[in-house]
């Protein structure tokens, strides 16, 4: 709900010189109308908005939550590769973008949170990196190190989930990507092992779980920008 300014105070009749009982009772009333509306607006707008009836359901915020449901491999070894979304779990006042960027229509203080699922493949410790850009320009301070440990067997991975937030101050129309990289890229025609972005359909044997997303994350609004 849209909170506007649906009325102004009133204009006060002025004092006369003397006191008098007639003028008395008119800037009473005014002020009893004036207060009335006043009440009723709180009361029927702006609880309404923030309540929605039950227990606040009824505030929006800017928001965006997106995931990938294929598997991601990186350029190469050492190699800055955009993290790809392919479904919109829930946007309010956000687009997300193909392959892989969101854009804000809403200027403000935002918090990204992401989960990546990586794989090793290799017979050896490996490590990935993950960061944040803002109109293609790296965010300072968002990049988070996470390192993948060997294979557990020939032809069965490992795996780290990684997980990180970062909090960042944008303008209407800024565009938000996720970044990655690793010391050794996984190469699926060769195929050469190696680190990469796992995914997997959902499960009915040996017991049931739902689809495993290489890529699921989310942008929160958390304020205004401050006071320039």
């Amino acid at each position: 709900m849209t909170i506007g300014k649906s009325f102004v105070a009133p204009a006060l009749p002025d004092p006369p010189g003397l006191y008098e009982v007639r003028q008395q009772n008119e800037l009473n009333r005014a002020l009893r109308l004036y207060f009335n509306r006043l009440d009723s607006y709180i009361a029927n707008t702006i609880l309404d908005a923030l309540n929605g009836g039950v227990g606040g359901n009824g505030i929006t915020f800017p928001h965006i939550a997106a995931s990938d449901a294929g598997p991601q491999y990186a350029g190469g070894d050492d190699t800055p590769t955009l993290v790809t979304w392919d479904t919109l779990t829930s946007g309010y006042l956000w687009t997300l973008n193909s392959p892989g960027s969101a854009t804000a229509a809403v200027a403000g203080v935002y918090t990204i949170r992401y989960s990546l699922q990586f794989a090793n493949s290799a017979n050896a410790i490996h490590d990935a990196v993950v960061w944040l850009k803002v109109n293609g320009v790296d965010a300072p301070n968002s990049a988070t190190y996470f390192t993948v440990p060997a294979r557990k067997s020939s032809g069965s991975p490992s795996y780290t989930c990684g997980y990180s937030e970062a909090t960042f101050s944008i303008n209407a129309g800024d565009e938000i990507e996720l970044y990655w990289a690793t010391d050794l890229a996984y190469n699926s025609t060769g195929p050469v092992d190696g680190v990469y972005i796992f995914s997997d359909t959902a499960q009915t044997s040996p017991f049931v779980r739902p689809a495993v997303p290489s890529a699921i994350g989310s942008i929160s609004y958390v304020s205004a920008l401050p006071p320039a």
